[in-house]
């Protein structure tokens, strides 16, 4: 985004939040709380490894379920042939773009290449990230090749610049592992939008530098309509992913005082991890409140247009830190790190320049949005973007696509979409369509709460001036 546009968490340690969104504390066995002073180390160490390893946990979730759903590897692509459906079950994801995601390992192969196409029959919004899922840099028009394509370098840890071969661009990584997300923009919803939006995607390659003279086929493996899991488990999963991290990464300068938090509760490079029964307890409980500590943040930024409900959930700390490699002096927001991945996956270097993102969990009057009422949101006419805006529905307990329902969000691109005699677009929510606006509504599950995504593609500068402003959901009496 903007540099001079962003907001700020208010009141981290107000009340808690439950999965739910509503203000109820996660409850607790008496027995799971510290009885001593050696407990109370373990729970507190547990709690802030919790916080700042969630979005190491969150990348491994990931490439876990590309390994166990559709049997792949480093150095592949996992992709899904069509828009996303429910069987997403990743962090908020976009149901209106065709979704790629290349997971690179260089510790064994070494640099390792992604070829780019140029923006021609398509385009690319996305980026490159390491293990901690900070952005090392943006492709396509809006990043580094800006529409050209080009042949990114993943580099090892550690790996001199120098050494780089001429018609590279360089990508040095803190970290052997990590990911790109790519995002195939549909130049419209139609049937032949999403089949050329996934001709383009599969023009993307990658393989070892070494292979460079002769590169071997890329691999693309399809997970359309495959249950593909990535929520974040809030249980013993949790420390087993952690400790996956630790096992087959080095640690970060900027991390080594987690060394020993880490060690002290059983995570140790080299050695397995095996908590006893009590251990278990107390590190599960620590987690649980943490995710308590997170929603409340989640619950409280303050609002993006004055008056409203809308926000972006990025501190001017993280968003600095993200541009700079978190090297900004006397800064690193691990809290709201740890509170954008329990709610999301994916950084941009350059927030705002090719994408924006707005949230929303409260109705205008301030309560949650619960699903088994119906709501409207109007959206103006002449929305500042140059590709497309979109409004996405997500389980409000766990971030993902609301499970078994047939459609997500509703977009500019949606067919049959239908506009105001000012050609502004009212979009619905709700257990059911409000009599003759099923192209305009967008299912909830009655039995819970959910929350609202916005997006932004192609953003306009002039959004940040707040001339034009997305406006509040209103419940439907």
């Amino acid at each position: 985004m903007s540099l001079n546009y962003f907001v700020a968490c208010k009141d981290p340690g107000g009340a808690g939040n439950a999965t739910s969104g509503d203000s109820t504390r996660v409850t607790e066995a008496k027995s799971s709380k510290p009885s001593s002073v050696a407990e109370e180390v373990i729970y507190q160490r547990a709690f802030q490894s919790a916080i700042w390893g969630m979005p190491a946990v969150n990348y491994y979730l990931m490439y876990k379920e590309m390994v166990d759903k559709v049997k792949g590897g480093y150095n592949q692509v996992v992709y899904w042939s069509g828009l996303l459906n429910w069987q997403n079950q990743t962090l908020t994801p976009n149901p209106d773009v065709i979704y790629l995601m290349p997971f690179f390992n260089t510790k064994d192969v070494g640099p390792v290449v992604l070829e780019i196409p140029p923006a021609d029959s398509g385009i690319f919004n996305g980026s490159v990230m390491d293990y901690w899922q900070a952005a090392i840099e943006d492709v396509g028009p809006g990043g580094v090749d800006k529409g050209r394509g080009g042949r990114y370098l993943i580099l090892p840890p550690g790996y001199a610049k120098e050494k780089v071969p001429a018609g590279y661009i360089p990508m040095p990584s803190y970290t052997y592992q990590g990911y790109a997300l790519l995002r195939s923009v549909l130049k419209d919803g139609s049937a032949e939008g999403v089949r050329q939006a996934v001709a383009y995607a599969r023009r993307i390659k990658v393989y070892p530098l070494s292979q460079a003279n002769h590169p071997p086929a890329t691999v693309f493996l399809d997970a359309q309509n495959i249950l593909y899991d990535a929520t974040i488990p809030y249980d013993k999963r949790f420390f087993e992913a952690l400790d996956a991290m630790v096992q087959s990464e080095p640690f970060l300068e900027r991390d080594r005082v987690m060394v020993e938090q880490l060690r002290s509760i059983g995570i140790y490079r080299g050695q397995a991890f095996n908590p006893d029964a009590r251990k278990q307890e107390l590190m599960v409980s620590a987690l649980q409140d943490a995710k308590v500590y997170l929603d409340d943040m989640y619950d409280h930024f303050e609002t993006y247009y004055p008056g409203k409900r809308w926000f972006f959930p990025v501190t001017k700390d993280y968003h600095d830190n993200i541009a700079r490699d978190f090297k900004v002096p006397d800064t690193y927001p691990v809290d709201n790190r740890g509170l954008i991945y329990s709610i999301a996956f994916f950084s941009a270097k350059h927030v705002g320049e090719a994408q924006f993102y707005l949230l929303n969990t409260k109705d205008k009057d301030g309560h949650a949005l619960d699903g088994s009422k119906t709501y409207k949101v109007n959206v103006p006419g002449n929305v500042p973007v140059k590709q497309y805006w979109s409004i996405t529905v997500y389980d409000r307990a766990t971030h993902a696509f609301i499970r078994n329902l047939d459609r997500q969000g509703r977009s500019s691109q949606s067919p049959g979409l239908q506009k105001n005699g000012d050609g502004s677009v009212d979009i619905y929510f709700g257990p059911k369509p409000p009599a003759g606006k099923e192209a305009n509504w967008v299912p909830t599950d009655p039995a819970g709460k959910f929350e609202l995504l916005a997006r932004f593609y192609g953003i306009e500068q002039v959004f940040f001036k707040k001339e034009w402003q997305l406006n509040d959901v209103e419940e439907v009496k």
